[in-house]
């Protein structure tokens, strides 16, 4: 993903492309901050710009450019960049055109953030005179004077951008007077539109579902896998607490079968017996009495 953010001083450019750079895992490119860095680094662009700085000239755009060139090959920007401070200028962004041709890249996006000059001088007038109330030092740069001064600096070089990549069907442009939060999803709506980002998902969201997403599939499977051996063992119980069963039902089978027969024996023997007596105890008497 690659992006250019449009907009006059105090639009938020910043903040969102903070935010963008968190949610998506893309790099913000500041023109100041890569000078800075390739005239620290000693690279063969960085010299010349020092060499520029130091006579108190304005860096060449040549030279800027050959200092993007140098920071979009580095491995964090492969996955995309936002673009802070540059282009300014219609031949700064027709540079910067061929400079990703070159490289087989394609610009995906350019946010405007359109605001209301006027409300803007206001709120600078009153952060100012809050902080001075309080006793703060208030910064030279941020100043409703400066501010004036930016704006109008500001549509004489950069607003030309906004006609040159309309024409180009590249920009998009977003109501920046909104809260912060509103802003934010009105520009990944865009994004989503321009087919810059899959639905619902990002870098960071993914890095970070993963490892959890992960975490969950081991527990379950840890969890399946300690039930399995308790279950088979449950199993292979069962048949042996059955044979039991069996067992001691054929017991106690034998034991009422061999108390029953034992029952009608011993009835039966007393029936005999008794029936025996009977028979020979009348004969008896009979003859006694026959011999008298």
């Amino acid at each position: 993903m690659r992006i250019i953010l449009l907009g006059p001083p105090g639009s938020g450019k910043g903040t969102q492309a903070q935010l963008l750079v968190q949610r998506y895992g893309i790099v913000q490119l500041s023109t100041g901050e890569m000078l800075r860095a390739a005239v620290a680094a000693g690279t063969p662009v960085g010299l010349k710009a020092k060499e520029i700085m130091a006579s108190g000239g304005l860096v060449p755009d040549e030279v800027v450019v050959g200092i993007i060139s140098d920071r979009i090959d580095q491995p964090d920007a492969r996955n995309g960049f936002i673009l802070d401070g540059f282009p300014r200028t219609v031949p700064q962004a027709e540079a910067l055109d061929e400079l990703l041709r070159h490289k087989h890249l394609k610009l995906d996006a350019v946010i405007e953030l359109r605001v209301n000059e006027s409300a803007l001088l206001n709120r600078v007038e009153t952060r100012v005179a809050q902080m001075r109330e309080r006793g703060e030092e208030v910064r030279v740069d941020d100043t409703p004077e400066v501010l004036t001064k930016r704006l109008a600096s500001y549509r004489t070089q950069t607003e030309p951008l906004i006609h040159y990549y309309s024409e180009r069907r590249k920009l998009s442009t977003i109501d920046g007077m909104m809260a912060i939060d509103e802003v934010t999803r009105a520009v990944h709506r865009q994004l989503l539109a321009l087919g810059a980002v899959e639905p619902k998902t990002h870098a960071r969201s993914a890095a970070k579902s993963a490892p959890a997403k992960k975490a969950k599939a081991t527990k379950t499977a840890t969890k399946k896998a300690a039930k399995k051996p308790a279950k088979a063992a449950k199993k292979a119980a069962k048949p042996a607490k059955t044979a039991k069963k069996a067992a001691k039902k054929a017991v106690k089978g034998a034991k009422k079968a061999a108390k029953k027969t034992a029952k009608k024996t011993v009835k039966k023997a007393a029936k005999k017996t008794v029936k025996k007596g009977s028979k020979k105890g009348p004969k008896k008497v009979t003859k006694k009495r026959a011999k008298r």
